[in-house]
């Protein structure tokens, strides 16, 4: 038996108002994740969270929060899969927001930058896959990239099966082709 990991730690700036919303949306998680919450304690809750709040994660019929859940990769499971630690404003309004952890939840903490941090896209992050033993293929790790039109996943596996690719075959990636100009060179 051995245990598998994927870690993650950045922190990244974000304005007062971001740093607020984030904080809500923390502690709604915290609420809707707690099994023993009524839905009046939710409704309750809710009322509070603000209109900001309310036009990023609109309620449904069923569950004032169920906006909130899109967020995660599995909707039945509502947790963050990190520590995010929220600073304080300095002088210029900014706050440094730093999300770290050892079974990093990569799917959620790039949806939760992207719906949230706007500020500071585009945005991209690191993470890393590791294993408390020494087998062939149970490391590697990969990228995020965070833009306002989407989130982009890639991994060092890829990467590395591109570089021995292009070691192979040199147009790997395709060719450029140069022309010469009078003016400008090639």
């Amino acid at each position: 038996m051995s245990n598998s990991y994927t870690k993650a730690a950045f922190g990244l700036a974000v304005t007062a108002v971001e740093a607020d919303l984030l904080r809500r949306v923390v502690a709604a998680i915290a609420l809707i994740g707690d099994a023993d919450t009524s839905i009046d304690a939710l409704e309750a809750h809710y009322a509070t969270v603000g209109a900001d709040f309310a036009a990023l994660f609109p309620r449904t019929e069923f569950s004032p929060f169920d906006g909130l859940l899109d967020l995660f990769p599995d909707e039945n499971y509502p947790m963050l899969d990190f520590d995010i630690q929220i600073g304080e404003s300095d002088a210029e309004g900014h706050v440094i927001v730093f999300l770290s952890g050892e079974q990093f939840g990569i799917e959620t903490a790039a949806n939760l930058i992207q719906r949230c941090a706007r500020s500071a896209l585009p945005f991209g992050f690191e993470w890393a896959s590791d294993h408390d033993r020494l087998r062939a293929g149970e490391f590697g790790g990969g990228y995020v990239v965070i833009t306002e039109a989407g989130i982009e996943y890639g991994s060092t596996g890829r990467m590395l099966d591109r570089a021995l690719a292009r070691a192979q075959d040199e147009g790997a990636d395709g060719f450029v082709l140069a022309i010469p100009h009078a003016e400008h060179g090639l």
